[in-house]
């Protein structure tokens, strides 16, 4: 900035000590003399510090330090500049009010701008309150992460007892289903015995009954065999090979319905049981009974012979259910009664 030109010699010097002073208040002792003034941008040196600029109350920005000492200068200038002018009176230089720029808060008066320090001091609380906030969001976080952490743990640790009830069941299940198919397995074998056992009581009930027709014997052919000898082309019943004269026995009780010679069969006996049941003897060598007897289990009705066709000695057995022209296998029939030629 430019400085003022050099004023014109003034009348009035302060240092005469006249009543009428420049400022303000009386005159005083411990000031003095005064000498012309004319401030310069050399001489005048910008008021600095560490305030900052801080807005006041109203919104608006308070006045710098820089600002406030320019205003001084032109004041302070403008003073000068008028006590300059010969003839004129000295004129007092007012400075308006501005706000306290103080390190002490309290010190402002009421309607100024807010202290920087009080600035300063808002700011601090403010970052405090800041980090306290942050604190709270970062504590609420936790918080929820840790209530999250807790929901997904109960959870899992329920559906680890759901898993392990369902196992559990699921083996409680097995167990008792294979404890049931033991138990089915054990009752049907027992009942499978208990069958065995019955039928064994029952074929021996009736091999008591039962009787096989001779002793001493081989069996030399079997039903359905087949061959030239027979004038069916196959066997027709169970061949027992024994010496001539051996015992022949009812194999069964029932009636003598025929006895006598029968061509290929040579003497033939014929014995209904109870049931209807015929059961032929063939090949006699000589007969023990007669039509209308009455005869028991191991009665001797015969013994064996050679007598129709035949190679050799020997007992022709065949059965003939209800006395149908054909008969059916002899050795299954003796077996289904508990006696095995």
């Amino acid at each position: 900035m430019a400085s003022n030109r050099p004023a014109t010699q003034a009348p009035f010097v302060p240092s005469q000590r006249d009543t009428d002073t420049f400022g303000y208040g009386g005159y005083r002792t411990d000031e003095g003399p005064f000498e012309e003034w004319n401030p310069t941008a050399d001489s005048i040196r910008p008021v600095r510090g560490r305030h900052r600029v801080s807005k006041q109350r109203g919104g608006g920005l308070a006045r710098s330090s820089t600002v406030l000492g320019v205003g001084v200068i032109a004041a302070v200038g403008a003073g000068g500049m008028a006590t300059a002018q010969t003839g004129k009176p000295p004129v007092s230089i007012t400075v308006p009010d501005l706000p306290l720029i103080s390190d002490d808060a309290s010190e402002a008066p009421e309607g100024s701008a807010t202290a920087l320090s009080s600035l300063a001091v808002a700011a601090d609380d403010t970052e405090q309150g800041t980090a306290g906030a942050g604190e709270a969001l970062r504590t609420r976080i936790i918080a929820q992460a840790e209530q999250q952490q807790e929901q997904i743990e109960t959870k899992a640790a329920a559906a680890a007892v759901a898993a392990a009830e369902k196992e559990a069941a699921a083996a409680a299940a097995k167990a008792e289903k294979e404890a049931e198919a033991k138990a089915a397995a054990a009752k049907e074998a027992a009942e499978e015995e208990a069958r065995k056992k019955a039928e064994a009581e029952r074929l021996a009930e009736l091999a008591r009954q039962y009787t096989l027709p001779t002793s001493s014997y081989t069996i030399t052919s079997t039903f359905g065999q087949a061959g030239s000898l027979w004038s069916s082309g196959y066997h027709t019943g169970l061949d027992f090979a024994a010496p001539t004269g051996t015992l022949i026995k009812a194999v069964h009780s029932g009636t003598i319905t025929q006895a006598g010679w029968d061509g290929s069969y040579g003497y033939k006996t014929v014995l209904t049981l109870d049931d209807g049941t015929e059961v032929w003897y063939a090949h006699q060598s000589s007969i023990s009974v007669s039509v209308g007897q009455k005869v028991a289990t191991g009665d001797v009705i015969g013994r064996v012979g050679a007598t129709g066709n035949v190679t050799g000695a020997h007992l022709h057995l065949e059965v003939h259910p209800d006395g149908s022209a054909s008969g059916i296998d002899p050795m299954a029939w003796l077996r289904g009664f508990g006696l095995n030629p």
